[in-house]
């Protein structure tokens, strides 16, 4: 923020400051508590700085529980899970968008519609659809059941629209179809919203929980939200363990906004520019 900015907005400006030191806090007391030593973690008053910063807690997260496994396990899920979800998001966004079919308000009605249903309530039948397929600890129960495809559809159909249709009619002319319309002239005039709505679903799939819990039975199907529940014990939590493993499975998360971060903020931008 420019210092003239600063000057002239200065209730602003600290509102700004203060929001960002609150949405900082709980990410430098993990990153802290993931070196402090067990006698650290349990000081009173609490201690910010480590008196020792201690790296072998990164070792025992290894030691405790299958961790590579779990990683592997959320990253292939999540990625599947976000590549088709925004594939059938796209497509479902340019038909609603810029095609016209029959019954085509109704089908756009019920899609709304899904977005009000809980989804607690879909646990059941879900499960039961998943165990009379067969589905129960496979990889396709775990992708399938949670693509979630209404939210980015509707994020993806408010982009699509301000798509000029001549663009389209320029591309029917010269001789493409729907389909080839689709990739040669929705999708690269949309990177941008197909960059924003691939970081929410990410994001989504990353920390979803209770789906991967009741699907999967053995401990080698579990995913990362699920596998850190094991360094919680009855006896007793390790939390400067428990910090090194949640500190190492943000890194994924940050990686993925690392490469959408320009999407994500000219988004806002042109977002903020409409009229």
């Amino acid at each position: 923020m420019s210092k003239h900015l600063r000057s002239r907005y200065p209730f602003t400006t600290l509102f700004l400051f203060i929001s960002a030191a609150l949405m900082i806090f709980p990410f430098a007391w993990m990153l802290l508590s993931a070196f402090k030593t067990p006698a650290d973690v349990y000081n009173y008053p609490p201690k910010w700085i480590p008196s020792s910063f201690k790296f072998t807690n990164f070792a025992e997260v290894f030691k405790k529980i299958p961790f590579i496994r779990f990683y592997a396990n959320s990253i292939f899920v999540s990625v599947v899970q976000t590549v088709l979800q925004i594939w059938i998001s796209a497509m479902g966004a340019f038909a609603f968008a810029k095609l016209d079919f029959p019954l085509k308000k109704k089908l756009f009605a019920f899609m709304q519609s899904s977005l009000f249903v809980p989804e607690i309530v879909t646990i059941i039948p879900l499960f039961l659809l998943a165990a009379i397929a067969g589905l129960v600890d496979t990889y396709t129960g775990l992708i399938v059941a949670e693509l979630n495809c209404a939210f980015t559809t509707l994020l993806l159909l408010s982009f699509f629209q301000t798509i000029p249709n001549e663009l389209i009619d320029a591309a029917k002319v010269d001789g493409c179809g729907y389909f080839r319309v689709f990739l040669k002239v929705i999708l690269p005039n949309s990177k941008t919203a197909i960059g924003t709505a691939s970081l929410f679903a990410f994001l989504t799939h990353w920390r979803s929980y209770m789906w991967p819990l009741i699907i999967t039975n053995d401990v080698k199907m579990r995913t990362l939200p699920i596998g850190l529940k094991y360094l919680v014990t009855e006896t007793g939590t390790e939390y400067q363990v428990l910090m090194a493993a949640s500190l190492m499975a943000i890194v994924p998360v940050l990686v993925v906004y690392m490469f959408m971060e320009k999407e994500f903020v000219q988004s806002i931008t042109l977002t903020g520019l409409k009229t």
